[in-house]
């Protein structure tokens, strides 16, 4: 008579890990299929990626400029690579979701990871993210700014950034099986979430008693690494990456154990 072992059972989280990478393939189709999808039948092309964000900024650029009472130098800088960092972040975060939802008849078709979803709405981002980051660049070339090697932290916020939308991806796909309307409530929160994160708008004009908003954020701490190097040529501070990192690792880690602890279940309930 064989004893079971209990031990020797894997963690859902580390089996999900596991069939991800075996997987790994599927993403990469599922990555070039969004980014196929989404530029199909547009007659901008890839240019509408770079575009869209460049007019956003524009407008925000006349709109806000002269409201606010603390002047910031190269505004449209600020507004931009501000407005690039919420668009991956918010992009990525519904897109989990909704691929999420959608994906249900898949599932019950055929094996998948569950976590493939979220993953590839984290690389499609990704490459959006990239592409947008020529316009940022020629912008702050043309007025003034100096380049320096402090952009060479970028990968590391990006990754952060990555990781924490990966890990909220997660846990709102969960709701998303159990809560048929979290996608548009999600969205609403979204709109909300924007406007308490300092993207068009200066920290400054916000009043004191207020500020402590802004520190539990976590979008704010990923902005303001983003930011820094671009705009004043430093390095950022210890007091931006250790939120940053302590929010993306949690965030991640809560996620998967949340997302993979009733995995087998999806399935059935999409």
């Amino acid at each position: 008579m064989n004893s079971y072992d209990s031990a020797s059972e894997v963690h859902p989280f580390v089996e999900e890990f596991q069939a991800l990478m075996a997987y790994r393939g599927l993403v990469i189709q599922f990555v070039a299929r969004a980014i196929k999808t989404r530029y199909k039948r547009s007659v901008l092309g890839v240019v509408w990626t770079m575009l869209n964000p460049l007019l956003t900024m524009i407008v925000l650029t006349v709109v806000f400029s002269q409201l606010f009472r603390v002047q910031i130098e190269n505004f449209p800088v600020y507004v931009l690579s501000g407005q690039l960092v919420w668009i991956f972040f918010s992009t990525t975060t519904s897109g989990a979701m909704g691929e999420m939802i959608w994906s249900g008849e898949l599932m019950k078709r055929i094996f998948v990871p569950k976590s493939v979803f979220a993953v590839a709405a984290i690389g499609t981002g990704l490459i959006n993210f990239l592409l947008s980051l020529l316009p940022l660049l020629l912008i702050a070339l043309v007025l003034g700014v100096r380049l320096s090697p402090a952009l060479l932290t970028w990968p590391l916020v990006v990754l952060l950034l990555s990781i924490f939308s990966l890990g909220l991806g997660l846990l709102l796909s969960t709701a998303a099986v159990y809560f048929a309307d979290m996608l548009p409530v999600y969205n609403v929160l979204l709109t909300i979430w924007l406007y308490a994160t300092p993207i068009i708008y200066p920290l400054e004009i916000v009043p004191q008693g207020w500020h402590w908003l802004f520190r539990i954020n976590p979008v704010y701490y990923y902005v303001e690494a983003f930011r820094e190097p671009l705009l004043t040529g430093g390095i950022p501070r210890w007091e931006i990456w250790f939120p940053a990192a302590g929010f993306a690792l949690a965030t991640f880690l809560i996620g998967g154990m949340v997302f993979t602890a009733r995995s087998s279940e999806y399935a059935y309930r999409l």
